[in-house]
């Protein structure tokens, strides 16, 4: 590994620490500590579209407690431009509120820009979604993911370092009510088969108040 390569990850990691000591000292008085697990399998239907199903399960009360859970399927076409993929996708949701399960159907329409800058790869992703919830009115909200990956990949598995910054905008309220700040490492151990380990900082506003989470996530995905 370059001198270079060994910088970058130093400040990659020591950023993360920072960071996860820095909110987890303040967390518990607004918040949780959380664990978020996604799976995924993807496969190519035609050289342009590409199916992908996945399921997420989120453990609150410090990771004991399973509130949420979604399954998500849908299919994105990459034939208009190598730089931009555009899916439609369907996620259904439970989520524990007050004792009580409640569900949500949230059809979306992603678009998603892909760039180099400095060797980093580089991406933006906008995401419409319409939001039918059972126990509140229905809403569409907006939510923008803009990711960097750093340009190198460390040992055998190729784990590569990333930071990204995602916003949630209520278009009823027409205002910011969540942002979420990782960072974290990917990682391909074969293939087929990619995986990622991250700490996710959450903050979320609801009656005028701001209020954080704290999360550590990991994601496992399948590709044909």
């Amino acid at each position: 590994m370059s001198s270079l390569g060994e910088k970058a990850l130093i400040i990659s990691f020591s950023f993360f620490l920072a960071v996860f000591f820095y909110q987890n000292a303040f967390a518990f008085d607004d918040g949780d500590f959380q664990y978020w697990n996604n799976e995924s399998i993807a496969f190519k239907i035609t050289e342009d579209w590409k199916a992908s199903f996945e399921e997420e399960f989120r453990l609150g009360d410090n990771g004991g407690n399973l509130y949420y859970q979604h399954s998500d399927w849908g299919v994105t076409y990459s034939g208009i431009a190598e730089w931009l993929d555009l899916g439609v996708f369907y996620r259904n949701i439970s989520e524990k509120k007050n004792s009580k399960w409640r569900r949500e159907d949230r059809p979306h329409l992603d678009a998603a820009v892909k760039w180099e800058l400095f060797d980093c790869a580089m991406s933006n992703r906008g995401r419409f979604e319409y939001r039918d919830r059972e126990d509140a009115e229905d809403l569409w909200q907006y939510r923008n993911k803009f990711t960097v990956k750093l340009p190198f990949k460390l040992t055998k598995v190729q784990i590569q370092p990333y930071i990204a910054d995602e916003i949630f905008i209520d278009f009823d309220q027409e205002r910011l009510n969540r942002n979420r700040l990782y960072t974290g490492f990917s990682m391909k151990f074969t293939k087929s088969l990619k995986g990622e380990i991250f700490y996710l900082w959450q903050s979320s506003k609801k009656s005028g108040k701001w209020s954080d989470l704290n999360v550590l996530g990991t994601k496992l995905k399948l590709s044909f």
